[in-house]
C-alpha cells in the first residue's frame, strides 16, 4: 500500500491525510467545488475536484471516486465516517477495482451494517438485544402490521447508517405513517437507502459504545467504552471515556460481549459495538454496530495514547494490530465537545457563513481536531460540525475543570456555534454528577 484516496471531506479528511503522512503513505484528496478552500485539499499530495457541492453530486458518487483512485495511481481508499463509509456496494466495488478498502469486508458491512442481521448475530452469542423487527421495511404500509403488534413508544432507525439520521420516536400509532416517511426520506438522502428498522424505545438509558479492532491474522481487541449520552434528537453532542456510572463488572461483561461479536464475524479494522445501558438495573442491550471509525474516536486516543487512523491504515495493509489487549482500564479520562455551526438560542438552527475570528484553545491535554480557520466559509451543504475539542486528564473532575478553561478560551465570531451551549452544560449539576440519560437534553429543552 503506497497511495491512498481519501474519500471524504472536512476534519476527517484532513486527519486521514496526516495519518497517511505519518504512516509513510501518499494521499490523494477529493473535493467538491464548495470545498475548494478546505485544508485537506492543500495538505494532500494530490487533489481532484469531483463535482458539485451537494453530496449526491460529489462525495456519494461511488463510481467516480473509484475512477479517480485508479487514474491517480491509488491502491487503497479510506472512507472515514459518513457518506459511503458503511456502503457494502462501495467496499465491494473498490475491491473489484483492485483497490484496498480501509475497513471491514463487504460481507461484514452487509451483516453488521444492517441492524436486523446484526441483531441476529448478537442473539446467537447470547448478547442481550433490544426487542425489535427481524427485518427492515421500505414502506410504512409494510411496517404498520408489525408496529401494531409492538408496545409503544417505538424507535424508527435507518437500517443503513447512524448518526441520528433516519431516526424518529413514535409514541402513538396515529403518528406512525408520517414519522416513518420522514425517517425513510432522511435515511435515503443521507445513506442512499431508505429502509427502516423498528425497535422498542427505552425512555431513560445511557448510550455506551465499545471501540473494537480486528485484523486479518485473527487478532481482536477492545479499547474500552465511550459514554455518548448527551444527545439532542439522537445526535451526539458530548462523548467521554470511561463511562462515569458503569461498574467494573458491567464494563467487563460489555467489552467481553463486544469482543465475542467481532471474533464471531472475523471483523477487520476499526468498529464500534453500541449498547444502551440502564443504570438503575445495571443491564445493557446491544443496539447496533458501526462498521467504520467514529466521529468520537479521539476520545479513545486520549484515553489509550494510540493513533486509531494510523492503525486502520496498518491493518488494511495486512499488518497485525500493533497493541496488546489492555487488561485494566487506563487511569485517565477524556471528553470530546462537538463544536457545530449552529445557534443554540434558535433551536440549534444551522448557521453557515464566514468565520471572521477563530482563536482556538491550547495547553496540556487539550487537542483540537478541525478543518476550519479564520476566513473560512462554512458551506450549507454538509454536516454542521466544524471542530472537535478534546480534553484529557487524570480523572473526570480534572477533565471537566480543564474543559471549562478551554471552552472559555475558545473564541469564534462571524457564525453561531455551540460553544455557549457547552459552557452552560458544564455548569449544570446533573451533567456534573453524570445523572443524565439520552433524552435528558430534549426533555430539558421541552420544559423551557
Amino acid at each position: 500500500m503506497k497511495r491512498v484516496l481519501i474519500a471524504n471531506r472536512g476534519e476527517i479528511a484532513l486527519r486521514a491525510v496526516r495519518a497517511c503522512r505519518k504512516a509513510g503513505l501518499e494521499s490523494v484528496a477529493v473535493y467538491s467545488r464548495a470545498d475548494a478552500a478546505s485544508p485537506h485539499v492543500w495538505a494532500a499530495d494530490h487533489a481532484v475536484c469531483i463535482g458539485a457541492a451537494s453530496p449526491s453530486g460529489s462525495y456519494l458518487l461511488a463510481d467516480l471516486l473509484i475512477e479517480v483512485a485508479r487514474s491517480t495511481g491509488c491502491d487503497a481508499v479510506y472512507p472515514g465516517y459518513g457518506f459511503l463509509s458503511e456502503r457494502e456496494s462501495f467496499a465491494k466495488a473498490c475491491i473489484e477495482a483492485g483497490l484496498i478498502f480501509v475497513g471491514p469486508s463487504p460481507e461484514v458491512i452487509a451483516t453488521m451494517g444492517d441492524k436486523a442481521s446484526a441483531r441476529r448475530t448478537a442473539q446467537a452469542l447470547g448478547v442481550p438485544v433490544v426487542p425489535g423487527s427481524k427485518d427492515g421495511f421500505v414502506s410504512a404500509e409494510a411496517a404498520l402490521p408489525y408496529a401494531k403488534e409492538m408496545d409503544f413508544p417505538l424507535l424508527l432507525k435507518a437500517s443503513a447508517g447512524g448518526g441520528g439520521r433516519g431516526m424518529r420516536v413514535v409514541r402513538d400509532i396515529t403518528d406512525f405513517k408520517s414519522m416513518f416517511e420522514q425517517a425513510s426520506a432522511e435515511a435515503l438522502s443521507a445513506f442512499g437507502n431508505g429502509e427502516i428498522y423498528i425497535e422498542r424505545f427505552f425512555e431513560n438509558v445511557r448510550h455506551i459504545e465499545v471501540q473494537v479492532f480486528g485484523d486479518s491474522h485473527g487478532n481482536y481487541r477492545h479499547l474500552w467504552e465511550r459514554d455518548c449520552s448527551v444527545q439532542r434528537r439522537h445526535q451526539k453532542l458530548v462523548e467521554e471515556a470511561p463511562s462515569p456510572l458503569m461498574s467494573d463488572k458491567v464494563r467487563r461483561e460489555m467489552t467481553d460481549a463486544a469482543l465475542a461479536m467481532i471474533e464471531k464475524i472475523e471483523y477487520r479494522n476499526a468498529g464500534t459495538i453500541e449498547f444502551i445501558f440502564d443504570v438503575a438495573t445495571q443491564k445493557f442491550f446491544f443496539i447496533e454496530m458501526n462498521t467504520r471509525i467514529q466521529v468520537e474516536h479521539p476520545v479513545t486516543e486520549l484515553l489509550t495514547g494510540l493513533d486509531l487512523v494510523v492503525e486502520q491504515l496498518r491493518v488494511a495493509a495486512g499488518e497485525q494490530i500493533s497493541f496488546d489487549q489492555m487488561k485494566t482500564l487506563p487511569d485517565r479520562a477524556a471528553i470530546e465537545w462537538r463544536i457545530c455551526a449552529e445557534d443554540p438560542v434558535r433551536g440549534f438552527a444551522p448557521g453557515p457563513g464566514r468565520i471572521i475570528r477563530w482563536r482556538a484553545p491550547g495547553g496540556k491535554n487539550v487537542r483540537l481536531d478541525s478543518h476550519v480557520y479564520e476566513g473560512y466559509e462554512v458551506p450549507p451543504h454538509y454536516d454542521s460540525m466544524i471542530a472537535k475539542l478534546l480534553v484529557g486528564g487524570r480523572d473526570r473532575k480534572e477533565v471537566l475543570e480543564r474543559s471549562r478553561r478551554a471552552l472559555d478560551d475558545f473564541q469564534v465570531a462571524g457564525i453561531p456555534t455551540t460553544l455557549s451551549f457547552h459552557r452552560e452544560l458544564l455548569k449544570n449539576p446533573a451533567f456534573q454528577e453524570a445523572s443524565i440519560h439520552t433524552r435528558w437534553l430534549d426533555e430539558r429543552n421541552a420544559a423551557h
